[in-house]
């Protein structure tokens, strides 16, 4: 059985707007409803954790697949954790996915489903195009780094359950900040698939990216 964590618990204060962002308008519906469609419709998956505040639970049902409700915490990983709790015990795969991505491809996810089966750790990513320069903290450039094996990693991610769990238990141990799931098998050593996605998988964060998401949608290329 296949699980999916969806985030919807942000507070989007760098989107600035009067809700969080995942719940703005975005098209004909809010932007955590164009993936949670989606996955609700998806064969593979077999149920949907949405991890929300109470509030805004009413925004999501579906009659195809079990749904239930996990609440934020303080951190992303600490949602993740409190979603993990409420995955049914027989589900062996957990995707996780944000809920301010409203972009994910079928097709893509079907690809990601099968190397997080295959391999235990697997992430949707895209080749980063852009030159990218590490610095100090006074901004000035120690080396540029080599683009051709850059990713910038995107979600849904992939884990196979028992990788997840124990890969949370060395988190927890170590007192670890991650800022992605698939860090949580790298803590462990468990290597990660890189699983190619599209640049239209991005994450929505300030007001340009609305403008470029409704963008996409009026003009078909979502």
């Amino acid at each position: 059985m296949i699980s999916l964590i969806l985030l919807a618990g942000g507070t989007g204060t760098r989107m600035g707007g009067p809700i969080p962002k995942q719940f703005l308008t975005l098209g004909n519906k809010p932007v955590a409803l164009h993936s949670f469609d989606l996955f609700a419709n998806f064969p593979e998956i077999g149920e949907l954790i949405v991890v929300c505040a109470p509030l805004y639970q009413y925004f999501f049902s579906t009659k195809t697949k079990p749904l239930s409700f996990a609440l934020p915490g303080e951190r992303r990983q600490d949602s993740v954790f409190n979603g993990l709790q409420k995955c049914h015990p027989n589900a062996s795969l957990i995707l996780v996915h944000d809920g301010a991505r409203p972009f994910v491809e079928a097709s893509h996810l079907k690809t990601l489903i099968e190397a997080g089966l295959r391999v235990g750790a697997a992430t949707l990513a895209a080749p980063v195009t852009s030159t990218i320069k590490e610095c100090d903290e006074k901004r000035v450039v120690q080396k540029t780094l080599d683009r051709s094996k850059l990713w910038d990693i995107q979600t849904p991610q992939a884990l196979h359950r028992d990788l997840l769990v124990k890969g949370f238990e060395e988190v927890h141990a170590r007192k670890l900040t991650v800022t992605d799931d698939v860090s949580i098998a790298e803590t462990i050593g468990h290597f990660v698939e890189i699983v190619a996605g599209s640049p239209r998988n991005f994450k929505l964060t300030t007001p340009f990216d609305l403008v470029v998401a409704k963008a996409l949608l009026e003009h078909g290329a979502a």
